[in-house]
């Protein structure tokens, strides 16, 4: 959420930003604009009334007799003071709490860095790492190889469950195993990140603390509780809504919720597997084939706490951890940064990775690199503490910035495995990496 004072005292700066981003609600800017000037008003109003009070109350004080007309006088006007000020106050809450509304639905500002543009075309292309493979006949999709390799089953994933979703089996489901347990090892043994293995089922407080709620509750699969258990949540827990989690970065940023973080413990970095579900409400026609858009699929994400000062710089480590995945690999794959107005609704700077599809002649986001400044914890109510300099006095506690990346998608990690590397006859070389995560299978091949 972008920070009230700022937006309040900045409006046309905001708008500017706003504008980057394509966002053109007139009527929601309207809105802001006499929200913040009745905010402003009423604050006014109310700091002079305070000070009325305050000569009023020293009058009475001076005031010897308590039982004479004046001192009865002045304490009427004292408490018509106070009724004033409590109206007020009641104004200035019902103004913030409408511009707390209406600042839940802007999107982030985004980086002085990056790009202009309004959609994809607008994206940079930043590198292209390896050349495209060579296979030397006409690829098939992940869909035909899945299928004839009895690997992937979309038929009985439909009768389980309905469209888009899908059943892996044999060396199929070993493989998305592989690539959960290969990706978990990098980040956490190298990389430095705290493995954590989050619950799927997430409060509507976390999902407003990322930025999902109240944007994209379209997106989400909300859970119908059953009633009994709903009462016990209300009785032991104030009551929430209960949804399943788009992606992890709504579980793991959401751990250090309401809490103030010891600044020389930062950056803080943690990395965990999830499965994610999303009703992909938006993305009609779009990718019904296969496992590119599923309402169900796994994904290992990475997320970090820094200082505001580190959020650049650590963008960059975050981006080159996830690219390390694709690296070891074996996968072509490009690097774009993405413009003001192809950004998640969160971001403050992003970049996506891409990896080649053969089948499809073309990259397909493979991971989301995004650097969300301050945007998330004002609304998590995250903070740190810096450091005092030279052991003196404790400095106040500011908000963190927050960053997160896909490292990577699992299911079309898998996609891009497939079809990258399949061969002639119709098999699939396993990357070396991930043999010892095989039992050391080197080749997927009909049975």
């Amino acid at each position: 959420m972008l920070d009230q004072r700022f937006v309040t005292e900045n409006l046309d700066d905001v708008r500017a930003g706003l504008a980057r981003r394509g966002y053109d609600d007139e009527a929601t800017l309207s809105r802001l604009t006499e929200a913040a000037a009745t905010r402003r008003e009423v604050i006014v109003e109310v700091e002079a009334l305070r000070q009325t009070r305050n000569e009023v109350s020293k009058a009475m004080g001076q005031i010897a007799d308590k039982k004479s007309d004046e001192f009865a006088q002045t304490r009427t006007e004292m408490k018509e003071v106070g009724e004033q000020i409590k109206a007020l106050e009641a104004r200035q809450d019902a103004a913030e709490a409408a511009l707390r509304e209406i600042l839940e639905s802007l999107p982030n500002l985004p980086h002085e860095s990056s790009p202009d543009g309004l959609d994809e075309t607008g994206n940079v292309e930043i590198l292209i790492h390896g050349k495209k493979p060579d296979l030397g006949f006409e690829p098939k999709d992940h869909v035909a190889l899945g299928t004839a390799l009895d690997i992937i089953d979309f038929e009985r994933g439909a009768k389980i469950s309905g469209s888009r979703f899908a059943v892996l089996k044999g060396a199929g489901a070993r493989l998305e195993r592989a690539l959960m347990a290969f990706m978990l090892d990098l980040h956490s043994t190298e990389h430095g990140y705290t493995e954590i293995w989050p619950p799927v089922l997430v409060k509507d407080t976390a999902l407003r603390g990322t930025g999902q709620l109240p944007k994209f509750e379209e997106d989400l699969f909300k859970i119908a509780s059953a009633e009994g258990w709903q009462q016990h949540q209300d009785d032991k827990d104030g009551g929430h809504d209960l949804y399943l989690a788009p992606t992890a970065e709504v579980q793991v940023t959401n751990l250090h919720s309401d809490e103030i973080l010891d600044g020389k413990d930062l950056p803080v970095a943690y990395t965990a597997y999830s499965a994610c579900f999303r009703a992909e409400a938006g993305s009609y026609g779009k990718d019904t084939k296969g496992l590119i858009r599923q309402h169900q699929f796994d994904k290992v994400e990475l997320v970090r706490f820094c200082r505001p000062e580190d959020g650049e710089a650590q963008l960059d480590l975050l981006r080159g951890h996830a690219e390390q995945v694709l690296q070891r690999l074996g996968l072509h794959y490009r690097v774009v940064q993405l413009c003001a107005g192809d950004m998640g609704f969160s971001a403050h700077k992003a970049f996506d990775l891409e990896v080649w599809l053969p089948a499809q002649d073309t990259f397909r986001e493979i991971s989301s690199c995004s650097w969300f400044g301050d945007f998330q914890a004002r609304r998590a109510k995250i903070r740190y503490r810096p450091v005092a300099p030279g052991g003196g006095k404790k400095p106040k506690p500011r908000l963190v910035h927050t960053l997160n990346g896909s490292a990577l998608a699992i299911g079309r990690t898998l996609v891009a495995i497939l079809e990258q590397y399949q061969q002639a006859d119709g098999s699939i070389v396993v990357p070396e990496a991930l043999r010892s995560y095989m039992g050391g299978l080197e080749r997927i091949a009909a049975t």
